[in-house]
């Protein structure tokens, strides 16, 4: 037996207080003769003149019809529920609507049974519930998780009989028939409250239904759409439909894919289908909740597993923000929601709402989860005390939300309780609302609407700071006016709500263009633009997260174009593009130069191909090619080389701001692009080259790249390091052509032209910065080197810090079978064997050196701190020349794949190359932002909060000073992993490779 002291009845604690009195003592008066009449419930007749189950009673006669006729109708199922502790009573009732499909099969029950039984036990515990939860004893947590186990017993007792009937006729072969879903290729998954395990009381349950369309266990697969779809349909009969008994649940399949076009069943193969190509932000919301409850459980796990690059996306996804944005404003555009109320007002919609709770949590989830898997959790009040512990939100936003959501969901109880709605509007009555008051625990209807609103601001609060921006934005901004000398007070009230923080320094700025300040703007024809641009111009910038530094960019962009008028009529004609344009001005002012100077590069934003994530060296030089097309002469070639430059360089950047490029990925595309320019423009100059002096006899050449852009890392500013080596026949020294030259200086000059090609400015600005200070004898030797020269410097003359260059060496262009006798050779020294204690301590003599020229101690220059990319440069070119001859596959590698070949071959701890791998990971992401959003030196004091802002979300961290913390201890890690590796080395000598 149960301890009495456990029971309900001994643990309530509360009982709302009665508005008609007398009307609530008549009805328990009521009550009490009935039980007199139940031998069964005597004992409630003690309780029913005083106590706490009384007042309860009296409570819910006044307040819910539902509750307190299912009081008055069973008064032995009353005693049997406050005598027992409620958590025994759960179980039992849960156990038992999981298993009644047992009694069906084994004939204990007809199936009108257990249809009523279902029922019958829905409505015991909707009692339990409430009697719980209005008498103090569960918390909300508890309530709702009852809820949700009582749901997934049903779905899943459901299914079972479904499954147990269909095979009775059998049109399925089960594998168990006392577990009908295990291998019956059919899986139900809970989503939203249900799947989170958070159900409200009296709510729709969200199912979505997938099935195997190769499962073994149906006689015919060529009958799975079918078979599977009426199966879902029997269920959501089954569950809902309403019988003198009652009914269980009432079942939305609406989340399902494409619902409007689609059977209630969908096949895995169509489900993947259709989330691969044209899923959504809000579903990807919808699955994080998303729970398996019936059927094939496993087939359901798999199923979210391989959903996770869907639902979790490895790069920020910061278009999902704006879809909340959207979902937001369309919910509050409906009448009633869009301010904080008391009477009528939606506690689940409106403003201060669940869902604003709701979306502070799922929006975080959607960006961040991604890369962060300790946010992937379905429960709101467990998000948010994960998003505190990971640092994401403080602990005041962390417990005014969790008390603000459990508060809102008793109300919404409250509300489902009176009549087994499903509604979270408060009345609009005013005596109504003053009752309903009274229900949830309050003296009166001032005290409660104290309370409620007092708890939707708090919301509001916390929500507005995330994601808010001003109402109706696109229709009607207020007003704007910038004529005169002096600033109108509506006006900078408007652009205060529109978002700028310093409004009188807007209005003088946008009062300058007019004034004619900006030489760009003055045309007649720019001035009627900007006139009619203005208001969705300030929308746009409003949106961002620096509003005004994006206003002071745009400024200082018409300070320096020569007119603007190109520009603002584009942006005039699309509103995306405006949008898009705002968020460069903000975030990647880098970008936004680009666009000041070449407004067309804009068009490749609108173009569909923006969407598809090139970074393949040969796709990307086929569109150069194309882009550039027919020059007329060289001068024409040389400006359509850079504007295609322009363009694909600015669309990369576009990407990887909009989440289309990895940072990996971009650098593989900015280095592609670097490639496909250099390879056309060594065509046209050597073309040009030959029609003046003709060809060596015999000669070959080979450009090769270094640095970043040998390892394919190039960044939005980098210049190009190359080294030209060429070769020819001896015995025939001079060119062919009208005008000979001799074989050295015909390819030093064809060098000199294809570095002029790269860097000459022209009208159309400049293409790239060139460095051939690689070459042997650096700025000392001649530009280009002849390949036996080449070979005999490299093997007797060259210092390490040479070879530890041609680790990252790779032929871009050049003649094709030449360039891959060059590729070999330069394999080939850096794979010679070497003295690995002499490799590593020249190693460190030279990052002595770089640090003593160039500092070391700057957090923010990832390039050359201790610690940074540099350091990880070193290591991983220090453990090549040092065990490329003993270990050739760790030749040719990118730093990371070089450590995780060292591993392999036991060079490197499982922990240090996970620290290495993940530290230059961290670095090269955020060296790549930089880069892409300024130029120069990056100075965290001097740029703005919305470009810091962005570097602490790519990383993963919540904000600049979290992010300088986890430099500062990433770069530590290094430092440490660089001592172990390159500073206690035993002297051995490389032998080279092994058989």
């Amino acid at each position: 037996m149960s301890d009495p002291t456990l029971s309900l009845l001994n643990r309530l604690t509360f009982a709302p207080s009665v508005s008609d009195r007398r009307k609530a003592k008549a009805q328990l008066a009521d009550f009490s003769a009935r039980v007199a009449d139940e031998p069964e419930a005597a004992s409630l007749t003690a309780h029913l003149n005083e106590g706490l189950l009384r007042d309860l009673l009296l409570s819910l006669s006044d307040h819910s019809p539902f509750l307190w006729q299912l009081v008055r109708n069973d008064p032995v199922r009353l005693v049997a529920l406050v005598g027992q502790a409620p958590e025994e009573t759960h179980r039992a009732i849960v156990d038992d609507q999981a298993n009644l499909f047992r009694r069906f099969k084994n004939d204990e029950l007809a199936r009108d049974d257990v249809v009523s039984l279902f029922r019958r036990n829905r409505n015991t515990h909707a009692l339990l519930v409430a009697l719980a939860d209005i008498g103090g004893v569960w918390n909300v947590e508890e309530v709702t998780g009852a809820l949700s186990e009582f749901a997934d017993a049903s779905v899943r007792g459901g299914v079972n009989l479904v499954l147990t009937e269909m095979a009775g006729l059998n049109r399925i072969t089960l594998v168990d028939a006392n577990s009908p879903g295990e291998g019956s290729g059919f899986t139900v998954l809970a989503l939203g409250k249900h799947g989170a395990g958070e159900l409200n009381y009296s709510s729709d349950i969200d199912l979505v239904v997938f099935f195997d369309p190769d499962t073994k266990a149906l006689p015919d697969n060529g009958e799975a759409a079918t078979f599977y779809t009426r199966a879902a349909q029997q269920l959501a009969r089954l569950l809902q439909e309403r019988t003198p008994d009652g009914y269980v649940h009432r079942v939305d399949y609406r989340l399902r894919p494409d619902p409007g076009s689609t059977p209630t069943a969908v096949s895995l193969a169509s489900a993947y289908t259709y989330y691969e190509t044209v899923g959504q932000n809000w579903e990807r919301a919808a699955l994080i909740k998303a729970r398996p409850v019936a059927g094939d459980l496993a087939l359901g796990e798999r199923f979210l597993e391989d959903l996770r690059p869907f639902i979790w996306r490895k790069y920020f996804d910061f278009a999902s923000i704006a879809d909340v944005h959207a979902m937001k404003r369309q919910i509050h555009a409906v009448r009633g929601h869009d301010e904080i109320a008391v009477a009528g007002h939606d506690i689940k919609l409106g403003r201060g709402g669940i869902r604003e709770i709701e979306f502070f949590v799922q929006t975080q989830q959607l960006v961040f989860g991604g890369r962060r898997p300790a946010l992937r959790g379905r429960r709101t009040l467990d998000m948010l005390r994960t998003l505190h512990d990971e640092g994401w939100i403080t602990d005041k936003a962390r417990d005014e939300l969790s008390h603000a959501y459990r508060f809102l969901r008793g109300i919404e109880h409250r509300l489902q309780m009176v009549a087994d709605e499903q509604t979270q509007r408060l009345p609009s009555d005013e005596e109504e609302l003053t009752r309903f008051a009274r229900f949830c625990g309050y003296p009166g209807l001032k005290a409660f609407a104290k309370a409620l609103t007092q708890q939707a601001r708090i919301v509001q609060g916390h929500y507005a700071l995330l994601f808010e921006e001003g109402p109706e934005l696109a229709s009607d901004v207020g007003n704007l006016v910038f004529t005169g000398t002096s600033d109108d007070p509506e006006t900078l009230a408007t652009l205060e709500r529109l978002g700028f923080h310093d409004p009188a320094r807007v209005a003088e700025t946008i009062r300058g263009w007019h004034f004619g300040r900006r030489s760009a703007i003055t045309s007649q024809r720019a001035r009627e633009v900007l006139t009619e641009l203005v208001p969705a111009l300030l929308s746009a910038l409003g949106g961002t997260a620096d509003p005004d530094g994006a206003l002071a960019a745009l400024d200082r962009a018409f300070g320096r174009m020569p007119a603007a008028v190109e520009l603002l009529t584009i942006l005039q004609s699309h509103d995306r593009l405006r949008l898009l344009f705002a968020d460069l001005l903000g975030t990647a002012p880098r970008l936004a130069d680009t666009v000041a100077q070449s407004p067309h590069v804009l068009d490749a934003l609108i173009d569909p191909a923006f969407v598809v994530a090139l970074s393949d060296d040969d796709a990307i030089e086929t569109q150069v090619r194309q882009m550039i097309g027919q020059p007329s002469d060289y001068e024409d070639f040389l400006d359509r080389a850079r504007d295609a430059a322009r363009q694909m360089r600015f669309v990369t950047g576009a990407r990887l701001l909009s989440d289309i490029l990895s940072p990996q990925k971009a650098g593989e595309a900015y280095s592609a692009i670097a490639r496909a320019v250099l390879r056309i423009s060594f065509e046209q100059v050597r073309q040009l080259f030959e029609a003046d002096h003709g060809t060596v006899p015999g000669g070959q050449v080979a450009i090769l790249g270094l640095g970043r852009l040998g390892s394919r890392e190039l960044t939005a500013g980098s210049d190009l390091d190359l080294v030209v080596v060429y070769d020819f026949d001896e015995e025939h020294r001079e060119s062919d052509g009208a005008r000979p030259l001799d074989a050295v200086v015909y390819y030093t000059r064809l060098t000199q032209r294809l570095v002029a090609a790269l860097t000459v400015p022209t009208r159309r600005g400049l293409l790239y910065e060139v460095d051939l200070r690689l070459r042997p004898q650096g700025g000392k030797g001649p530009v280009a080197s002849q390949f036996r020269g080449f070979l005999s410097y490299q093997k007797t003359e060259a210092d390490l810090w040479e070879h530890m260059a041609l680790t990252r060496a790779r032929v871009l262009a050049g003649d094709e079978g030449f360039e891959g006798t060059v590729q070999r050779a330069v394999q080939d020294i850096v794979g010679a064997p070497r003295d690995v204690a002499k490799v590593f301590a020249d190693v460190r003599s030279m990052r002595e050196l770089i640090a003593q020229e160039k500092g070391d101690d700057d957090p923010w220059d990832l390039k050359l701190v201790r610690g940074g990319l540099t350091d990880l440069d070193f290591i991983a070119q220090a453990l090549v020349l040092a065990h490329g001859a003993d270990h050739p596959s760790l030749i040719g590698q990118a730093a990371e794949e070089t450590f995780a070949r060292a591993r392999l071959a036991g060079l490197l701890s499982s922990d240090a190359e996970q620290t290495l791998v993940e530290a230059h990971r961290l670095f090269h992401t955020l060296f790549q932002w930089q880069r892409l959003t300024i130029e120069g030196r990056f100075d965290p004091a001097a740029v703005s909060p919305a470009i810091l802002k962005r570097l602490a979300t790519v990383a993963g961290v919540p904000n600049p000073n979290v992010l300088q913390h986890h430099l500062v201890e990433t770069q530590q890690q290094v430092k440490r992993v660089y001592g172990e590796v390159l500073g206690a080395r035993t002297g051995r000598k490389s032998t080279g490779p092994r058989p």
